[in-house]
């Protein structure tokens, strides 16, 4: 690999070129253009390319991604994501998806220290603590999988706790929350029945998905 990453700009020009042939003016109707109706908050995992992963293209999907999916109040960043999707961008929903063999999630259930990191994984070793009986009555080949998805459940319902998404649903404005997890083992999206279209809605699917989760595991 070059110092300069000319491959990577030379693999940028055959990309552009290939995509103008086979959609002529595909660049300049983007310049006019951003209408998702997704947003997606993913791991920041090279392993999850989000658009690929539902085959949209630019334009078709928002993205905002960090180590282990994690949604927290006090993430500036996140919430300025989610605000300008919801308030500007209008999207219609938020996907939180975590995905298996997550490297953050087992930092978090194994206590391995990984550097600065460690403070951003305290997130997702309070999930690990609150499900700590039922993670420990699990077989230990079981426990990572089942702290992914619990991750999940965890981050989706933080997200629909945030003022964002609550502002939104006060207004009368159309915006529902899921939960999904990425199989690096086979590519496909498992649907983890986390749906929240509504404030009233929010305690129920948390419980809903939960127990379909402890259900799988049994």
């Amino acid at each position: 690999m070059s110092t300069d990453l000319t491959e990577l700009l030379d693999s940028n020009k055959q990309w552009a070129a290939a995509t103008e042939a086979r959609e002529p003016g595909f660049f300049s109707k983007l310049l006019n253009q951003q209408t998702p109706q997704y947003l997606w908050i993913g791991c920041a995992d090279s392993r999850v390319p989000a658009n690929d992963l539902v085959n949209l293209l630019p334009g078709e999907l928002f993205v905002h991604r960090n180590v282990a999916n994690v949604v927290v109040h006090s993430d500036l960043n996140c919430l300025s994501v989610m605000q300008f999707a919801v308030d500007a961008l209008k999207v219609q929903h938020i996907i939180i998806v975590g995905h298996s063999g997550c490297g953050g999630v087992k930092a978090a259930l194994l206590d391995q220290r990984v550097g600065v990191a460690d403070n951003w994984i305290r997130h997702v070793q309070d999930v690990r603590n609150h499900h700590q009986e039922w993670l420990d009555s699990l077989r230990e080949d079981q426990r990572w999988g089942a702290l992914c998805e619990l991750n999940v459940l965890e981050q989706a319902r933080n997200a629909c706790q945030t003022t964002v998404v609550q502002d939104a649903w006060a207004r009368g404005q159309s915006v529902v929350v899921h939960g999904w997890v990425y199989g690096l083992h086979n590519g496909l999206l498992e649907d983890l029945q986390m749906t929240v279209g509504t404030h009233d809605d929010v305690v129920p699917a948390f419980h809903k998905a939960l127990a379909a989760v402890k259900k799988r595991y049994a």
